[in-house]
C-alpha cells in the first residue's frame, strides 16, 4: 500500500545552493526534490513537495494535508523561530510530523535554538545537511508501515 507524505519548505529554501553554501551547501532545492522523489519509490511513498517564502501558504498546505497524507517532513525555515500560526495548523493535524533542519540549529544564533515546530514534530532531524531528509523519508516509510 502506497503512504502518502508531503514534504514542507519554508522561506528562502528555494535560493539553497547559492545562499550560505558554507552553511547550506552546494545542493539546491531541485537537486533535494530529485533525491528524494527518487528515494520515495523505492519506500513505496507517494510524494508531493511543497516550497513556500510565505506563511499563509504553508498553512493552507498543513491544514489541505489532514486528510489526505499520512506524513508531513517539514522543513519551516525561519518560521520554526516564529511562527505559532504553523504550530497551531500542525498540532491539527493528526499525522506524523518530521522536522528538518539542513544546519544544526542548535550550533547557531541562539535565536534559532528554539523551534514552534519541535513542540508538535514526532522527531527533529538538524545538522546532517541535504541527509536529513533522507532520513526523515526513510523514518517516516518505516513508522507508517
Amino acid at each position: 500500500m502506497t503512504k502518502k507524505v508531503y514534504i514542507i519548505n519554508g522561506p528562502n529554501l528555494n535560493l539553497l545552493g547559492t545562499r550560505q553554501p558554507e552553511i547550506y551547501g552546494n545542493a539546491t532545492l531541485k537537486d533535494i526534490e530529485k533525491t528524494c522523489i527518487s528515494i520515495s519509490k523505492t519506500l513505496n511513498i507517494d510524494l508531493e513537495i511543497f516550497q513556500s517564502n510565505h506563511e499563509g501558504e504553508l498553512i493552507e498546505i498543513i491544514q489541505g494535508a489532514r486528510d489526505k497524507v499520512k506524513g508531513i517532513v517539514i522543513n519551516p525555515g525561519a518560521f520554526s523561530h516564529t511562527s505559532v500560526a504553523i504550530l497551531d495548523a500542525l498540532n491539527v493535524y493528526e499525522g506524523l510530523v518530521l522536522e528538518v533542519h539542513i544546519s544544526n540549529i542548535h550550533k547557531r544564533e541562539e535565536f534559532r535554538h528554539k523551534s514552534f515546530v519541535s513542540l508538535r514534530a514526532d522527531g527533529v532531524i538538524c545538522g546532517f545537511g541535504v541527509s536529513g531528509y533522507e532520513i526523515a523519508l526513510r523514518h517516516m516509510a518505516m513508522k507508517l508501515d
